[in-house]
């Protein structure tokens, strides 16, 4: 299914991959993962990676979407040696231009003292190893927070288009997600890393009725 927000259509793939298409026929991808890609579709002209777990940074993924002139975009702390091609370094906290993408780069991790932790006690998601992204595209701000929990330096954002995880466990729940959207203030909500494996499976029509009773669209795509 395909969401459209202005010029942009949106695509989740599966998981937190994300297929993105401009008005002027650009496509972007953010975080590919194999495993819940159908083909190989060769037509991505800029790719984006979060971070470098498994789900999200994948070489194989990276290689089935990419155009053959396509720019990919990793954050900085990612090891990319095993990519076959140029990569843009994105900074932990910061701004880049892209193939005239302007992107902001925001930390994104989990709360050493929240819930997300592993058994030890570490967070599932340390600061320092995850960004977000907020892309502006044709004139619409797009955040996409990656796996994160709600804190105190994301309040701040404003976008268009927000595009959080919802499933929990990993990263925040369905109810800190909404939270961070009545925050950013969206025209639009698009959720994801959701329903992929038990641990991350939410209510996502709960997930809707919180933010559409407040007055913000939320498309499950």
């Amino acid at each position: 299914m395909s969401v459209e927000y202005d010029d942009l259509t949106f695509e989740r793939l599966g998981h937190a991959s994300v297929r993105l298409e401009t008005g002027d026929g650009t496509v972007v991808y953010v975080d590919p993962w194999s495993e819940v890609l159908a083909d190989e579709p060769g037509d991505g002209d800029v790719v984006f990676v979060t971070h470098d777990d498994f789900d999200h940074y994948d070489p194989d993924a990276i290689e089935a979407v990419a155009g053959g002139d396509a720019t990919v975009a990793v954050y900085e702390a990612v090891d990319t040696s095993d990519l076959a091609f140029d990569v843009v370094d994105l900074p932990h906290d910061g701004e880049a231009t892209v193939d005239g993408i302007a992107v902001r780069t925001v930390p994104a991790y989990n709360d050493p003292d929240g819930e997300h932790v592993d058994d030890e006690g570490a967070p599932f998601h340390a600061e320092g190893e995850v960004i977000g992204l907020v892309l502006s595209l044709e004139g619409t701000t797009v955040y996409f927070p990656s796996d994160t929990d709600f804190l105190d330096h994301h309040e701040s954002i404003e976008a268009d288009v927000f595009v959080p995880p919802i499933g929990g466990h990993y990263t925040m729940d369905r109810h800190e997600a909404a939270a961070f959207a009545r925050s950013v203030d969206p025209d639009l909500v698009l959720p994801e890393h959701y329903d992929t494996f038990e641990a991350i499976e939410t209510d996502a029509d709960a997930f809707v009725g919180d933010l559409e009773g407040d007055g913000i669209r939320v498309e499950l795509f």
